[in-house]
């Protein structure tokens, strides 16, 4: 389905606005049409007529201007508010729609689109190329048609005062159709070109923005201009083409649209020298020329504006075409009362088909309540393994089963309602502390948010701050410390109580004093729950129930931390490593 069909769906329920929008639109511009016939009257049946005195003229001139200045004056500017005001109502509206339906989508897109897309790109087509696609209503929907409308009705008139010259009017029409066949499907592309362009330097900018005290640390302001310096260029190289393109279509436009009135004046002269056609139908045609020629002229420049939005129609669509890797099945059931009993039976998995498989024939029977760490080198499969518990992927080969239901079968959301985490570096909204430890359970109440705040060893560090739980923390939390994000997150996650715990290097990049803390928090939440933890720092999983050592994919050793030291294989060895590095041995 083209993207400009699937537009239209979110066209559909304005239906009938847009129509009223243009009815009276109509009306609109029906009004200015009676100018050139008001002014042909004035000419031929008041000032030239033979028969009236000049207080007669002065009268009929008097009625003619006060009916004209009550439909102008009074008519005209509430029909002006009412279609202003519903067009943009209607256009607004759709965005709202769009953007709603898109962040939806966004948050169902699999963790796989987001490591491949960048960010920047992300917004820039679910705001500006949103915003561009409000022209296509506008535009394409509304003002095309009234200004045919328009055209039509003057033509009308026209052909009423006089056919021969109403035909020298529009004999330059045909000429508009070969001029808009010939450069608009150029522009079209070269117009998507320009906003692809723009949003790698959208993308772009939103990543060195993020990265500046990288930048800072390294020295690397003159090597940073550079790369921004050459996707800037590329963009102003897309940009100047579509513009000399879009100015050559100009040039032709206009110029007919300018050699139409010639034509009409030259002949309509010769046509009253000779006694053939009155003054003022001559100056009405003039006139009506302008009515024609400007919705024309609107109507090349709608051309323009409308190859533009359906460019942008077709990034935007193709942003809400992206498929799922991850979705429910039809009979998909939710997962409820969950005890915490996890099986990992023979998972294989691959990022990508012509990738090779990170995890290999991995088997793993976890009892509820059971603490199990994953250990090894880095790149092992350590975090893959646990990211496909609560299904950011789903399994190449093989299954997990949570309370021996395939995780497959069940409800995405209900499954991960019942998993909370803590990452390494965990994600902090712009809010106060208290709406980011609300993120477990938005509806809880103010008591409920302290005690998890108390439980995570974070209560006193939020009372000491200038406007306690109330207290906004910056994009990504940059105003907290690192170890005062992490006990944010595990406060959030005992609001959250859920009955199966993933703790991803946690306390890994913490002072000692901060893991000490943290790891307190950590262990009084993990009690009495299925617990997953992956770990470099072998200290901090001594007390897991298992330890399972995988590398290159597959499990190795498994074993309590005195059973594998005593076999002494690859975790003693690491052990050994981490202890003379610490210089404990």
């Amino acid at each position: 389905m083209s993207s400009v069909k699937q537009y239209m769906k979110f066209v559909k329920p304005y239906k009938w606005k847009i129509v009223a929008t243009i009815l009276i639109g109509i009306i609109k511009f029906g009004i200015p049409l009676l100018m050139p016939l008001i002014l042909k009257y004035v000419i031929d049946n008041i000032i030239n007529a033979e028969g009236l005195s000049s207080p007669e003229k002065t009268t009929n001139l008097l009625w003619l201007m006060g009916i004209s200045f009550v439909v102008f004056l009074v008519l005209r500017p509430p029909v002006e508010y009412i279609r202003q005001y519903l067009a943009q109502w209607v256009g607004n509206k759709i965005l709202y729609d769009i953007r709603d339906r898109l962040f939806d989508h966004l948050q169902k897109l699999s963790l796989k689109y987001y490591s491949k897309t960048k960010t920047g790109e992300i917004i820039s087509r679910v705001i500006h190329d949103v915003e561009q696609t409000k022209t296509f209503v506008m535009t394409g929907l509304m003002n095309v048609w009234l200004d045919l409308v328009t055209i039509l009705i003057a033509i009308g008139i026209m052909m009423t005062m006089d056919v021969g010259l109403t035909l020298v009017a529009i004999i330059l029409f045909p000429f508009y159709g070969f001029s808009i066949k010939y450069f608009y499907g150029k522009l079209r592309r070269l117009t998507r070109e320009r906003s692809q362009a723009l949003a790698e330097v959208q993308g772009h900018l939103h990543e060195r923005v993020q990265g500046v005290p990288v930048t800072r640390s390294f020295a690397l302001e003159d090597y940073e201009q550079t790369q921004f310096s050459y996707r800037n260029e590329n963009f102003l190289d897309k940009a100047l083409k579509h513009t000399s393109w879009n100015a050559k279509t100009f040039a032709v436009t206009n110029t007919i649209t300018d050699l139409a009135p010639l034509l009409v004046i030259a002949y309509a002269g010769y046509q009253v020298i000779h006694g053939n056609l009155t003054l003022g139908t001559m100056v009405a045609f003039v006139g009506y020329m302008e009515r024609v020629y400007s919705p024309l002229r609107r109507l090349i420049n709608s051309s323009t504006t409308l190859v533009q939005s359906i460019a942008s129609i077709d990034r935007v669509f193709e942003l809400l075409n992206e498929k799922y890797d991850v979705v429910d099945k039809k009979d998909a059931k939710k997962l409820m009362n969950v005890e915490g009993h996890v099986d990992i039976e023979n998972v294989s998995f691959r990022y990508d088909e012509e990738e090779l498989e990170v995890l290999n024939n991995v088997t793993l029977h976890v009892k509820a309540g059971e603490t199990i760490a994953f250990v090894g080198m880095s790149g092992g499969g350590k975090s893959t393994l646990i990211s496909l518990i609560p299904r950011f992927y789903d399994v190449t080969k093989g299954a997990i089963k949570v309370d021996g239901n395939n995780v497959q079968h069940v409800n995405a959301r209900s499954l991960r309602n019942n998993i909370g985490m803590v990452l390494q570096d965990n994600t902090l909204f712009s809010e106060s502390i208290a709406m980011n430890i609300r993120m477990g359970k938005p509806d809880a109440t103010d008591e409920e948010v302290v005690a998890a705040a108390k439980a995570a060893n974070a209560h006193e560090f939020i009372e000491s701050l200038p406007y306690g739980y109330d207290t906004f923390v910056g994009e990504r939390g940059v105003k907290l410390s690192g170890g005062q994000k992490q006990r944010i997150a595990i406060a959030r996650v005992f609001l959250k109580n859920p009955p199966i715990l993933i703790f991803d290097e946690a306390t890994s990049a913490l002072d000692l004093e901060s893991e000490h803390t943290i790891q307190e928090a950590l262990e009084k939440l993990a009690s009495e729950r299925t617990t997953f933890i992956v770990a470099h720092r072998l200290a901090t999983i001594t007390h897991a129930d298992r330890i399972v050592l995988i590398e290159n994919g597959e499990i190795v050793e498994v074993g309590s931390h005195e059973e594998l030291m005593r076999k002494q294989g690859g975790y003693y060895n690491l052990y050994q490593v981490q202890h003379l590095d610490d210089g404990t041995i």
